[in-house]
């Protein structure tokens, strides 16, 4: 059998008619035995009866109002009405206290909604104004989500693009595999060079998946534009410098042959000035082998490399000073014995040269990380005075200096997932270089 349950103002009703039925039993009993008519007790127990029902039902009343007003806010607030608000008479007393509450309540929803419905449209409108394509498709790989790049891209507006799935997009093989690609490809309102990312969010506690293509092309084309005017200005420069004194002595040469009569040391003159075109064009010559040797770094080959042994060995190339070699606990890397040979020789030569300028001295050491080796070569020399230039190709301080070393240190380094920074030495005079490499 069903369980029978009375409402929540039925048993308020309930419990007010309980609460004055032993005063009704009272009175009709009291009117019972006082002497009084029949017609006077009828009269005087209809009235009993009558008020007792009505304060009742007044109870009932009173406490089922405010909760059936208390439903309906509620219900507004679950349809997103926040407009409408409870009167409240009286707030000390403890409904005139809920009131108060659901009416803050409603005021901070409103606020919410506001904010999320300015952020929500802010977020559209930035989605809308980027130049980068961006499709949100749902577990089901339909597209949910697209702004103006990505219809661009696929050369199609949204109302045609939207619940379709990722495969009749041609876009279904980025949504698995590495989040992070770079791929050439033509669609079909574009074709180049593309950087793609994806990501994960929940909308509706729903995971979907985000995916965003970037065009690379124009940034790589400036880059490379950049590239060609940066090595045309250097390659400008040092050819000017050996070119115009060629040039200018050569005139100088040929007045000297074609004068009448010539002068007593004209033949000395002549030895000096194409000495000098002798000299500059060597100089040329090296600056240009110099270059074809940066261009032609060859891929490293990997071995285990004693890191102790490397740094003892390259220490003792060095004949101009003592370079101060401090042992460590031994270390085997994998990597190209002869190319990180090339990078510290530079280095330490770097280092020598600093030194010598000053009489100081020159310590090399390394330090193990987690997962890296750190190289550090300090000198006592002068110290940096600027960095901007340091792997700039051909840029030298020194004098006859190639301005190669440090790029090629460089190239090598990275070309072993590693690095090469110069700084100042945090304690005392010099600078201090520093060799990155991975132990794995």
């Amino acid at each position: 059998m069903a369980k029978f349950k009375l409402s929540h103002d039925a048993r308020v009703l309930l419990l007010a008619l309980v609460a004055g039925l032993p005063a009704v039993i009272a009175v009709v009993v009291l009117l019972a035995t006082g002497g009084f008519s029949a017609r006077e007790q009828l009269t005087i127990e209809i009235v009993v009866v009558l008020c007792w029902l009505g304060f009742a039902f007044a109870a009932r009343g009173r406490v089922a109002g405010p909760l059936r007003t208390l439903a309906n806010l509620l219900e507004a607030m679950r349809e997103g009405d926040y407009s409408i608000r409870a009167r409240v008479d009286d707030p000390n007393e403890p409904m005139g206290e809920v009131m108060q509450q659901v009416n803050a309540m409603a005021a901070t929803l409103r606020d919410q909604r506001l904010g999320a419905l300015e952020a929500t449209a802010l977020l559209r409108k930035v989605m809308e104004e980027i130049e980068v394509a961006a499709f949100a498709f749902d577990p089901q790989q339909t597209l949910r989500l697209v702004n103006r790049a990505g219809e661009r891209l696929l050369a199609q507006p949204a109302e045609r693009l939207l619940a379709r799935d990722a495969t009749s997009l041609g876009l279904a093989e980025f949504l698995i595999g590495e989040p992070e690609q770079t791929i050439q490809r033509s669609f079909p309102g574009a074709t180049g060079r593309w950087g793609i990312r994806r990501s994960q969010f929940r909308e509706g506690g729903v995971p979907h998946q985000l995916l965003v293509l970037t065009d690379l092309t124009r940034p790589l084309r400036e880059e490379e534009l950049q590239a060609w005017q940066r090595l045309v200005r250097v390659l400008g420069h040092e050819l000017n410098n050996s070119l115009t004194p060629i040039k200018s002595i050569a005139q100088s040469l040929e007045n000297l042959v074609k004068s009448d009569p010539r002068p007593e040391d004209w033949t000395e003159d002549m030895s000096r000035g194409l000495n000098v075109i002798a000299t500059r064009s060597e100089s040329l010559s090296r600056f240009m082998s110099s270059y074809a040797r940066l261009a032609k770094l060859p891929a490293p080959k990997f071995g285990p490399v004693e890191v102790n042994s490397l740094l003892r060995r390259v220490t003792n190339l060095e004949t101009r000073m003592q370079v101060f070699f401090e042992e460590c606990p031994p270390l085997t890397i994998q990597g190209d014995a002869d190319q990180l040979e090339q990078v510290l020789i530079n280095l330490i030569r770097n280092g020598v040269d600093a030194a010598l300028e000053t009489g100081g001295r020159v310590f090399v050491r390394h330090e193990r990380t987690p997962l890296t080796v750190e190289i550090k070569i300090r000198d006592e020399g002068p110290g940096l005075s600027n960095t901007a230039n340091l792997f700039v190709p051909f840029f030298t301080t020194k004098r006859g200096g190639s301005g190669i070393g440090l790029v090629l240190s460089r190239q090598i380094a990275e070309a072993h997932n590693g690095s090469v920074t110069l700084r100042n030495a945090a304690s005392g005079p010099g600078c201090e270089a520093v060799l990155t490499l991975p132990v794995q």
